[in-house]
């Protein structure tokens, strides 16, 4: 037969495979934030919005504000909670700085900074005004 053939040598896993991994789980529990705000009435404006700090996962409109939405995905709300950091925070604000002086109102726009916990089961835990707190 030609296509009849044993392949006994094993496989070796792919450099990068727990890195395919971790971003598939990112964009899963990105959905799923981007799901819970649509149900709060929220609208997606942006997703992986990237500014001059860096990318930020969501910006979603309630109303005329304009929330930006930092998802932070693992076992438990508090072990994602502390993967975020001053330093990063510091660069979503430079990039929502950005993303609201292409906006009408520039930096008079009602806007504030939220950080979505999700954890291993996927319950989400929203700590708004985030931003402030950091």
């Amino acid at each position: 037969m030609p296509f009849d053939f044993q392949n006994d040598v094993k496989q070796p896993v792919r450099r990068g495979a727990r890195q395919q991994t971790n971003y598939h789980a990112g964009v899963s529990a990105e959905k799923s934030v981007e799901r819970f705000y649509e149900t709060q009435g929220a609208r997606l404006r942006e997703t992986r919005w990237r500014g001059p700090g860096g990318e930020i996962d969501l910006i979603v409109s309630e109303g005329e504000r304009i929330v930006f939405v930092e998802v932070k995905k693992s076992r438990t709300h508090a072990e994602a909670a502390q993967r975020i950091t001053a330093r990063q925070m510091g660069r979503i604000m430079r990039s929502a700085e950005a993303y609201l002086g292409l906006c009408p109102c520039g930096a008079l726009t009602d806007a504030r900074v939220d950080v979505a916990l999700v954890d291993a089961q996927g319950a989400i835990e929203i700590v708004p005004n985030a931003g402030m707190m950091i």
